[in-house]
């Protein structure tokens, strides 16, 4: 049997076979497998539980296609939570119809309402959108939703964690109990379960697709040592080592997505920000931009990136550390799709090696450990491509005969041949042969905290603290070291100033410019402190030895050790005895 009879064997008509050739689907996914026969044949409800990269838009979408007809209401609707993904799978059940020619509109916030308005006024046959904004169109009477052959929750708990909850309860309350329902989701918490019970047929079924149709057998699993200080380096690193590279880069908070973004443009990389403050308009091109490979890396986060569905990623970077496993396998999932191989890099800061061994664990791979490549084998390693693809085009018939004469002439430009290639190579790729930007750490200023754990102090709490007052992000500062009662920072000459002039009044956080003469003093008294038998009583302690022979033998009161001073020792104190003792 061949691979697309497999898809007509799950029953998927004939007439939609040639949009899953041309689309490059070869045999069904598992979830596909599971999905498709009860959803055409409408016998039970489904709970998909199934990650990004399983095909599950195909997994819905076809049945949906095959039996909806067009008429004079909504027959399907399909819920996500974000407008990015809505897009997304309004485009991708398009490119699946083939002939059918089904009217399929996008609703979402950000678009203006009397366009969506005209959309539904003219007939929608599919219905794909965002809670908050298919709710409004239901209460402006414009959408009707007693007339659905289908319902669709996608990443349902995506939605439930943004606050949806509310807003998909009221719309599966508006909808007809005869529906076929079906709520995909990567995990499977309780509240899904319980919209289950409320609005699902009491025998619904939940398919579980199997962790490995993720594709993670394509992609190859690895992760980087990194401090927090040296990611945006490392990054730079896995950009320049991969002359070919077409990537997606995950962060935590939109915060960090405009911080890396800012650094790599700086160092001359075409990067693009994508994250929820980030206006629709812009949104749209930036996705549009990135899909025609218009710039090849994508700094995201994980709920902006959702909307964007790219076969051909090979590479996905964790610049932020994942959650947990389940968002690990999302960002993943995002390579080695298609039959293509994929990479997964992830930073892994000191810190945080426990958690991610839990998510290897949780995940059942094993991601190998690697150093990132050095500047000199990043540099030698462009040589050798570059001197190949010369070796290649000059081995071609008539490669480069059309600029044989253009050569002859520049070579009368120098002595040299050689003198020739090198200035073709520096005005081509200018320094870049000899020194990759942004490599070169910049000159750091220590500055000297007098508070550390005795005082409560925490990374967390003194990042935040810095970062809310003074305006220097944690990820800007160097190495850090929290000692018992001081700590040391490092951060750039202005970032320094800055530091200390915000808490130049602070009587709790007192910083100043570390000297070096605190650790000077602690390794001095540490010294002589592994040497009593040669230190000598200083003049204060001579004259209390003079003291306590004229008081009467009576051993003067000991003082605490002052900063600097060490203590007296005992065995002075057993001298001085059997010295009176013998008097």
């Amino acid at each position: 049997m061949s691979n697309l009879e497999n898809f007509t064997a799950l029953g998927v008509a004939d007439y939609l076979i040639p949009a899953l050739l041309e689309k490059g689907f070869r045999e069904p996914t598992d979830i596909q497998s599971l999905a498709i026969p009860l959803l055409l044949s409408g016998e039970k409800d489904i709970i998909g539980q199934a990650l990004t990269g399983t095909g599950k838009t195909a997994a819905f979408g076809l049945p949906i296609l095959q039996v909806v007809e067009r008429g004079t209401v909504p027959q399907a609707l399909i819920l996500a939570p974000t407008r990015e993904l809505s897009i997304q799978i309004s485009a991708e059940l398009d490119s699946l119809q083939g002939s059918k020619n089904l009217r399929i509109a996008t609703f979402y916030g950000g678009q203006a309402i009397p366009i969506q308005l005209g959309v539904l006024k003219k007939g929608v046959d599919i219905a794909v959108g965002t809670p908050g904004r298919i709710m409004d169109l239901h209460r402006r009477g414009a959408l009707k939703l007693d007339g659905l052959q289908f319902a669709v929750l996608d990443e349902a708990d995506e939605m439930l964690d943004m606050g949806f909850v509310d807003d998909i309860r009221e719309i599966l309350s508006l909808t007809n109990s005869d529906k076929r329902m079906l709520m995909f989701s990567a995990t499977m918490p309780q509240e899904i379960m319980n919209i289950a019970k409320e609005f699902m047929r009491p025998d619904f079924e939940v398919a579980r697709a199997a962790v490995n149709a993720t594709n993670t057998e394509l992609t190859e699993q690895i992760f980087h040592e990194v401090k927090r200080e040296d990611k945006i380096d490392a990054l730079a690193r896995v950009i320049e080592s991969m002359p070919d590279i077409y990537a997606l880069v995950f962060c935590r908070t939109r915060a960090d997505v405009d911080e890396v973004t800012e650094k790599l443009t700086a160092l001359k990389y075409h990067v693009e920000a994508l994250h929820g403050e980030i206006s629709q308009a812009q949104r749209l091109r930036v996705i549009e931009n990135f899909k025609k490979r218009k710039f090849p890396v994508l700094i995201a986060t994980d709920v902006a990136a959702r909307g964007i569905d790219v076969s051909d990623l090979n590479c996905v970077v964790n610049f932020s550390m994942p959650q947990n496993a389940e968002t690990y396998i999302h960002r993943i999932g995002r390579t080695g799709r298609a039959g293509k191989h994929g990479l997964a890099i992830t930073f892994v800061t000191p810190r945080e090696q426990r958690k991610f061994k839990q998510i290897e664990e949780s995940v059942g791979s094993r991601i190998e450990k690697r150093k990132l490549p050095s500047e000199a084998e990043i540099i030698e390693a462009k040589k050798n491509l570059i001197a190949e693809q010369i070796a290649k085009l000059t081995a071609e018939e008539g490669g480069c005969d059309a600029y044989l004469n253009f050569a002859e002439q520049l070579c009368a430009c120098a002595d040299h041949p050689a003198q020739v290639v090198s200035a073709l190579l520096k005005l081509h790729f200018g320094d870049k042969l000899n020194k990759i930007p942004g490599f070169s750490k910049p000159d750091m200023t220590k500055l000297l905290l007098f508070a550390g754990r005795v005082n409560g102090l925490t990374l967390p709490m003194l990042l935040q603290t810095i970062s809310e007052e003074a305006g220097v992000r944690g990820s800007a500062l160097g190495k850090i070291i929290i000692k018992a009662d001081k700590t040391f920072i490092e951060a750039q000459p202005k970032d320094a100033d800055r530091i200390l002039a915000t808490f130049k009044d602070d009587p709790e956080l007192r910083f100043k410019i570390d000297d070096g003469r605190d650790e000077k003093r602690k390794k001095s008294g540490a010294s002589k402190a592994e040497k009593p038998q040669k230190s000598k009583p200083s003049r204060r302690e001579r004259r209390e030895m003079e003291k306590a022979e004229k008081s009467g033998n009576q051993r003067p009161e000991e003082k605490p050790a002052g900063k600097g001073r060490k203590p007296l020792r005992e065995d002075f104190w057993n001298w001085l005895e059997e010295s009176e003792e013998n008097s």
